[in-house]
């Protein structure tokens, strides 16, 4: 496996790749690998002859007031994971190369990067879109893997893949759960022992909204309510949003029909957590 910081040098091992028209999947991260990201790397090596991770903590996806510093970073952990699982090469860039003095160009999809997530962070998906875009030119992976668990990122990605015409399939795969059902996340070690405890309230809402659909209710606000009420008991959790959506156009909707997303954003503790199912 190797490991590639220069993005030349890594242009050139995607080139190779093409010119013995190999195909070529990306698993692009920001480290601190965990069962979620090794899942989304066996679905890429068992689909394609070659397989990069990236690894690159993108300074543009994070507010002046976020946690860039203490994002988790474990390079020679990662590594030893994308080996075992298989990985032929690992991209990890420096910031000042993906980024060189005067750098002022920016990707951004409209109508989809300001409600939800990107409300209260204002500027992140432009930083996802912009970086996610640099890294499939350099790549210019045949499929690109990303999890449903930042569903609002993957649907914005997908609308960029449409509307700028890149050759890039994505594919998006189902969340990973630890045993309790807690979404995994490279944030979840900021979490201490009862902030764990309480991280518990994001599946355990969700799991309510699916039973009250069960049951037939589709009052969008009913559940909205119910979910909430559940939460606010938790003694560390404070609810940024709870939305039942559109998934195509994460528009909120009033009456809960199939293919609806129920997405939220807890803030637990000082660590922000999402997560989100699909009913019907």
């Amino acid at each position: 496996m190797k490991t590639i910081r220069n993005l030349k040098q890594m242009s050139g091992f995607s080139r190779q790749i093409k010119h013995r028209a190999k195909s070529l999947g990306l698993v692009p991260t920001m480290g601190a690998l965990h069962a979620g990201h090794l899942g989304l790397i066996r679905k890429a090596r068992k689909e394609n002859d070659f397989v990069v991770v990236s690894i690159f903590v993108n300074p543009v996806q994070f507010g002046p007031k976020e946690d860039l510093k203490n994002y988790p970073r474990n390079l020679k952990h990662d590594e030893k994971l994308c080996k075992k699982a298989g990985v032929d090469a690992v991209f990890y860039p420096d910031a000042a190369d993906m980024y060189p003095m005067g750098y002022k160009t920016y990707v951004e999809v409209e109508g989809f990067s300001d409600c939800l997530c990107g409300k209260s962070r204002p500027g992140h998906f432009k930083g996802v879109t912009t970086v996610v875009t640099k890294l499939f030119n350099i790549l210019q992976p045949d499929t690109a893997y990303f999890g449903q668990k930042d569903a609002q990122q993957a649907l914005i990605i997908k609308k960029m893949v449409a509307d700028l015409n890149i050759p890039v399939k994505v594919k998006v795969m189902p969340t990973l759960r630890e045993k309790d059902g807690l979404a995994m996340s490279s944030r979840n070690v900021h979490l201490n022992k009862q902030e764990r405890k309480d991280a518990l309230g994001l599946h355990q809402s969700l799991k309510l909204a699916r039973t009250l659909f069960k049951k037939g209710v589709r009052d969008s606000n009913k559940v909205i309510s119910v979910m909430k009420g559940l939460i606010v008991k938790k003694q560390t959790a404070k609810i940024d949003y709870v939305c039942v959506m559109d998934s195509q156009t994460l528009k909120p909707v009033k009456k809960i029909k199939n293919k609806c997303l129920v997405g939220l954003a807890v803030r637990v503790g000082k660590t922000r957590l999402i997560d989100n199912i699909i009913l019907g």
